[in-house]
């Protein structure tokens, strides 16, 4: 199934991406409204707070009154930890159980605020970030929620900044403006991406990148650096490195739209275990290559991911590439006429040459 992580600051507005993502079937896992269910009277982790903190992080309905839990697990560092060890394992398991009943041809939504400062975008697919400036986001949280402008800068400096939920986003939903206007975004982005998607996972369909050339784009950069952490995911050790090479590795050059990246391992066990994990986690292998080359299923973005083991002569020469070309003007415009003919193999030929002559 097409996993997607949901986040943006409070008060952006992720309320209306998630009920248009369910009007449009997607499965929603709501991560706050799991923290609070896991702590509901009468649970198991209710039972375990009141153990910890004592009886009066209790209101005198026998709920949990969390203001007071607050002031007696953020004192500090090891009082906290005392609650998130108490928690987050109910969470998880309470989140592991939602993702489990999605059918198998679901696009399940993680509506997670913290999804950056956790360190969790890697494990999804896809990340969409709700963007909204900070000043519009403060502006609704006094004057919508009437919350006090003191706490609510307070809450929002304890979360990431907007460059850096920027940073992780593959969809940036702008949603500074009208309801309307972002709901039709999201719409939009269902139909285009999120659907199409789904169905290239579930199917094993490969998103077969087109070899025209295209101006520079700097996003580039950006879209490679999650592509490679959503492969050190799944892969773990067993990638010895994960580089960023090919046209679109090299600062300024028009190239293919497609991102190419290469993972090293160390020996041919480590190749075979690589070609399984990526087989599990939906890359599609690609048959006509003689070595390891692997299509991504998102139909936005392309990615070809080979698979070369360190001691193979072929792994040195794809990362001198990118310093070849930025080195030398003259190669850079040669190169540049060839991406533009389209011819894979004399691209082939023609960096195999380059990099010979840089080691010699």
């Amino acid at each position: 199934m097409l996993m997607v992580g949901l986040t943006g600051g409070i008060g952006a507005g992720k309320s209306t991406v998630t009920a248009v993502l369910a009007e449009a079937g997607a499965v929603i896992v709501d991560a706050d409204r799991i923290a609070r269910e896991v702590v509901e009277p009468g649970t198991p982790g209710l039972a375990m707070l009141v153990a910890e903190f004592g009886e009066q992080i209790l209101g005198v309905d026998g709920a949990l009154d969390r203001a007071a839990l607050a002031r007696l697990a953020f004192v500090d560092a090891g009082r906290t930890a005392a609650l998130n060890a108490i928690t987050h394992p109910l969470i998880g398991q309470r989140t592991a159980e939602l993702f489990g009943t999605a059918p198998e041809e679901a696009i399940v939504v993680h509506d997670m605020p913290l999804l950056v400062e956790g360190g969790m975008t890697p494990g999804y697919n896809l990340v969409i970030v709700v963007d909204t400036p900070a000043d519009i986001r403060l502006r609704r949280l006094v004057e919508q929620r009437g919350m006090p402008e003191d706490d609510a800068r307070a809450r929002m400096s304890r979360q990431a900044t907007d460059e850096q939920r920027r940073a992780v986003a593959d969809v940036l939903l702008d949603n500074s403006g009208e309801r309307q206007v972002v709901a039709d975004l999201t719409r939009s982005l269902v139909e285009s991406r999120l659907l199409p998607f789904e169905h290239n996972l579930r199917t094993g369909t490969p998103v077969i990148g087109d070899r025209a050339v295209v101006p520079f784009r700097p996003e580039w950069a950006g879209e490679a650096e999650r592509a490679s952490a959503r492969l050190g995911h799944v892969l773990g050790e067993v990638a010895v490195r994960i580089d960023h090479v090919g046209p679109t590795s090299v600062g300024g050059l028009d190239a293919p739209d497609i991102i190419d990246i290469q993972v090293t391992v160390r020996d041919e066990a480590g190749r075979d275990a690589a070609l399984r994990a990526l087989t599990a986690a939906g890359w599609v292998r690609d048959r006509s290559s003689e070595r390891p080359l692997f299509h991504w299923c998102d139909p936005a973005r392309p990615v070809e991911v080979s698979v070369i083991a360190e001691d193979d002569p072929e792994h040195e020469f794809s990362l001198l590439m990118s310093e070849v070309i930025a080195d030398d003007p003259a190669a850079r415009e040669e190169y540049a006429g060839i991406l533009r003919r389209a011819d894979r193999e004399e691209t082939r030929q023609w960096e195999r040459a380059r990099c010979a002559s840089a080691r010699s």
